[in-house]
């Protein structure tokens, strides 16, 4: 597996210590209750010997967001544009992220440095853009909210050598103990799956399908033939019928064309509802993607259901896998 050198993606440098972080909100903040817990992830951040500058509307909640759209997407862009900022990290994701989009200005991120915006759930609604319309690559991993946890498990801790890891070498993540993944066709032959990985929560990527910040048949011809998608997706709380309405939405969008494969974290809804009834989770999912020509994978280490793999939004990957055990390896240059 080699990286292709004329790719459009650009990757952040590693964070050293030292380094400045901001900490903002561009879909919720987090409320008084909560302040606390979040206090406890800024001091994880801090014992990493970085510098944290609090966003101003990151301590509170309005409508189900930290701020108004126009103030959020300001604060977002003076951070990623700020060359004394390292990296951002918002507390975690939330329902409003898709607000701050059409206020983002992707072309003049794609003339500047890029650093890390890391975080899931509907932060990828941020990801996928700032990957697709500017070329950044971001991490997709556990949010700051978990991070200050003692009992944070070992795979999901694995974000903070992601951040400060050279490029070179692939960074490679075992799955957790007792994780099950298995292949939606059912087979138990081993296989690998080697691609561009690119995805995050369903929810909310499943509304970016058409939209020009998330142009994927532009974003592919610009990768060229031999780059391919590998898809990863988490599902949080999208019952059967949606699930379905979501995956075809995306594939008549042709997000799929020409994907290396696609692969899930384990689903987050509930079990009565993913299983009940006589249209469940697996029929929507064999249904709307059962045939691609693709490897497909179910139940692996990302999204809302921990532990947590850290996903390099852009990097060359490859997901090995065998009944009872799957490796991710990334190259993040």
């Amino acid at each position: 597996m080699s990286a292709a050198a004329d790719a459009p993606i650009r990757f952040p440098r590693p964070l050293r210590a030292g380094d400045t972080v901001a900490v903002v909100a561009p879909s919720s903040g987090v409320k008084p209750a909560m302040h606390q817990r979040l206090d406890a992830a800024l001091w994880m951040l801090r014992r990493q010997g970085l510098i944290v500058r609090e966003g101003r509307s990151l301590r509170q909640q309005v409508q189900g967001a930290s701020a108004n759209a126009a103030e959020r997407a300001a604060e977002l862009m003076e951070v990623l544009l700020d060359p004394e900022v390292a990296a951002v990290i918002p507390p975690w994701g939330g329902e409003l992220a898709i607000e701050v989009l059409g206020q983002l200005d992707f072309e003049r991120l794609r003339e500047v440095p890029p650093k890390w915006f890391s975080g899931f759930s509907d932060l990828s609604t941020i990801q996928v853009p700032l990957l697709l319309s500017a070329g950044w690559a971001s991490l997709h991993g556990p949010n700051l909210m978990q991070l200050g946890d003692t009992a944070l498990d070992a795979v999901s801790k694995r974000i903070f050598e992601l951040w400060f890891a050279e490029g070179g070498a692939p960074f490679e993540q075992d799955s957790a103990p007792g994780t099950v993944a298995r292949r939606l066709d059912g087979g138990i032959e081993p296989l690998s799956i080697e691609g561009c990985l690119v995805g995050g929560c369903l929810d909310s990527l499943s509304r970016l399908a058409g939209a020009r910040v998330a142009d994927v048949a532009a974003w592919r011809a610009a990768m060229g033939d031999d780059e391919r998608p590998l898809w990863f997706f988490e599902v949080a709380e999208l019952p059967p019928f949606e699930l379905a309405r979501a995956l075809h939405g995306l594939r008549l969008a042709g997000w799929f064309d020409g994907a290396a494969g696609v692969v899930f974290g384990r689903s987050a809804v509930a079990k009565e509802i993913a299983s009940g009834g006589d249209f469940t989770e697996a029929h929507a999912l064999q249904r709307a993607l059962g045939d691609l020509p693709c490897p497909l994978l179910l139940d692996l280490d990302i999204g809302h259901v921990g532990p947590q793999w850290s996903i390099v939004q852009g990097a060359l990957g490859r997901i090995d896998w065998q009944p009872g055990h799957a490796t991710l390896s990334q190259f993040l240059a």
